[in-house]
């Protein structure tokens, strides 16, 4: 909770209009309909100096045709194709490789095809809150709301992760971003030899670059709503399932720093709902209603105090959720938690695809 409220009562300083050229990267493989919706949107974006470059992975759903095809009428947008495929480091590693050695401004911010910038103000917000002396600022990506069990899990999922890394963050201790939404300079990025160290793992290129490179003083975080980059969540169990696998395969590479809090945390909301559980289900059977008044007494404090914090972060991250949402996520995060850590104790290493 003492991470969570540095996130809840954070309140970022006041930062001159920004200045330096930005370079958008935008990796794409088989993303016509999206771009055809993102191109236009962050073409145009109120910033005095940008480029948008567009790196096109081998598609072959139409996507370069679209692009020669509309490519002029677009002031700032510029289009790589890659055609190639290489064995030494993963396809999207190498496209992002390519747009780095290939963009002209020093900074560098990072979406997905399938994300939608909240407003034209996206570039000057990231970079105002990342500031002269940071290299590196951290996003939200928030998922489109939409009717279900499933959005509704993503939703609380996506939110309770950005609660983490920020807070983390604030804390000096980050270790990931959302490939969606961050940025940082070019010069961070060549200067600890881009993805050399993880060229073979599909993944990444956003938490296990940020746990070697972000430090307590070269990281910022944006909850600048204006900044928001929201994307379209998976639609289907199954596809969620193998999204959620390929996330959570990277964990161990890790700082070791960063897994034992991770660990700890995941650990500690684990033990308080089994303790919870256990002591209510012995209360009810034997009838004890001392013990169950005291285990009201300290769940109920307990639950107050999330209660309070994480609805103060949530109106920072745009109502994401609705308020009522808070309790039972944290109790589907706990089913969560148990799920995949047994999965991931017990499975092999998922084969997984370019996105």
């Amino acid at each position: 909770m003492l991470f969570f409220a540095r996130l809840a009562f954070f309140s970022p300083k006041p930062a001159a209009a920004p200045q330096e050229g930005v370079s958008v990267l935008v990796c794409a493989w088989n993303e016509r309909e999206n771009l055809e919706e993102l191109l236009p949107l962050l073409d145009d974006q109120d910033y005095p100096l940008f480029e948008v470059i567009l790196l096109d992975d081998r598609s072959d759903d139409g996507s370069e045709e679209y692009i020669k095809a509309h490519i002029s009428q677009w002031k700032h947008v510029k289009y790589i194709r890659i055609n190639e495929r290489f064995d030494h480091i993963t396809p999207k590693k190498y496209a992002l490789t390519v747009g780095m050695k290939q963009a002209r401004y020093p900074v560098a911010l990072m979406t997905d095809a399938d994300c939608r910038p909240q407003s034209d103000q996206w570039i000057s917000a990231m970079v105002a809150a990342m500031g002269a002396e940071k290299d590196i600022v951290l996003g939200f990506s928030p998922y489109y709301r939409f009717p279900g069990l499933l959005n509704w899990f993503i939703r609380c999922e996506t939110f309770y992760t950005a609660v983490q890394y920020l807070s983390f963050s604030l804390a000096g201790f980050t270790y990931m971003g959302v490939g969606r939404n961050i940025g940082y300079r070019r010069e961070v990025f060549f200067a600890n030899k881009g993805f050399y160290r993880h060229n073979r793992i599909y993944g990444g290129d956003d938490d296990i670059f940020m746990n070697e490179v972000a430090t307590a003083r070269n990281t910022s975080i944006c909850v600048d709503e204006r900044a928001f980059a929201y994307s379209y969540p998976k639609t289907s169990w199954h596809d969620w399932y193998r999204q959620k696998t390929r996330h959570l395969s990277v964990s161990q590479f890790y700082r070791t720093r960063n897994k034992v809090l991770l660990a700890l945390l995941s650990g500690a909301h684990v033990m308080i709902w089994t303790l919870a559980l256990a002591v209510l289900g012995l209360g009810i059977l034997f009838r004890d209603w001392h013990i169950l008044s005291m285990l009201g007494g300290i769940w109920g404090g307990r639950w107050l105090i999330q209660l309070l914090l994480l609805a103060r972060i949530n109106n920072k991250l745009g109502r994401t959720l609705g308020w009522y949402s808070i309790l039972p996520m944290d109790f589907a995060l706990y089913l969560y938690y148990i799920v995949f850590g047994w999965i991931n104790f017990t499975k092999r290493k998922p084969r997984t695809t370019w996105n």
